[in-house]
């Protein structure tokens, strides 16, 4: 057994297989060859002395020693992305990684995101686009916009407020189908909704959202295209209230019945907070969902 000890790549690439189930996934994710990470996994087997992976119908299935391993090497993980942090916290110029929902990202980030690059040309950002909750633990990103209140803990969260929603359909819509007057006439009509019930659409239904998706004319769990279709006049559909009112076409349904709110929040890693380019974009951020969600009180 060998008592050199292993460097963080070959940990990082043990990582990346443990967690895709494969060479080929984890080369992916890390954006090497699967024979590069497979090189990576055997010079990690034989620093340590111990066999990681076997091979399997479905893939690559860790070892127990493996699976004891993941702990230490989540938290070398960690501080290894803390270790990047601080090195370039103090740079006013560089990246900025910005993560958000389809909606927030496509509609709603980019006029506040165009005023933070005229008054700060120095600082890039990186938008993804992703209704998946991004790990900021994990430097997925650096900055969230989330629609929940984050559980985790060293992270910086700001909560914004609340932004309404209702359902809104287009005036050549409601000409041809007629205006609703009652949550059951909701059943007669083309409505646009979720393919897939979540989490979050259980607990929108809970607080008087109701709507399920026997209901649906038009599925999709890709916002924006619940949008597109809004807009279009395909039918009745789901939308924050602030985008609706810069469309005076968008008319809303049965406000008084079916409605409900995002609570919005802005959150950054702890380890940021030296960063001063992170901080004008949170700044930025802040200020810019805060008019958007202003507009309609």
């Amino acid at each position: 057994m060998t008592t050199q000890e292993p460097d963080w790549d070959l940990y990082r690439a043990f990582l990346a297989v443990l967690e895709e189930g494969s060479l080929s996934g984890g080369a992916r994710s890390l954006g090497l060859t699967q024979p590069t990470i497979g090189r990576q996994i055997e010079a990690l087997e034989q620093a340590l002395g111990v066999k990681l992976f076997t091979r399997s119908q479905t893939g690559l299935s860790p070892t127990d020693t493996a699976l004891t391993l993941r702990p230490f090497a989540d938290n070398l993980r960690v501080t290894a992305n803390a270790l990047r942090r601080a090195s370039t916290a103090a740079s006013h110029r560089g990246t900025v990684r910005i993560t958000a929902s389809d909606v927030v990202g496509a509609e709603i980030l980019p006029p506040i995101l165009t005023a933070l690059r005229e008054a700060h040309p120095d600082i890039v950002i990186e938008l993804v686009l992703s209704n998946r909750t991004q790990d900021l633990l994990q430097r997925d990103a650096d900055i969230a916009v989330r629609m929940v209140q984050p559980s985790q803990g060293a992270l910086i969260a700001r909560r914004i407020g609340a932004i309404p929603l209702a359902l809104f359909a287009h005036r050549r819509y409601l000409e041809r189908a007629g205006m609703p007057a009652s949550v059951a006439d909701l059943r007669q009509h083309a409505l646009i909704g979720f393919d897939q019930e979540t989490g979050y659409i259980r607990a929108m239904q809970q607080r008087g959202l109701a709507l399920s998706r026997d209901m649906f004319s038009l599925c999709t769990d890709n916002q924006l295209a619940q949008l597109a279709a809004i807009r279009a006049g395909y039918g009745i559909g789901m939308c924050q209230t602030p985008l609706a009112m810069h469309n005076p076409d968008l008319q809303p349904v049965l406000a008084s019945a079916v409605s409900s709110e995002l609570e919005t929040w802005i959150v950054m890693h702890e380890d940021l907070r030296s960063s001063e380019r992170c901080r004008i974009a949170f700044d930025a951020l802040v200020t810019g969902l805060s008019g958007y969600i202003g507009q309609t009180a």
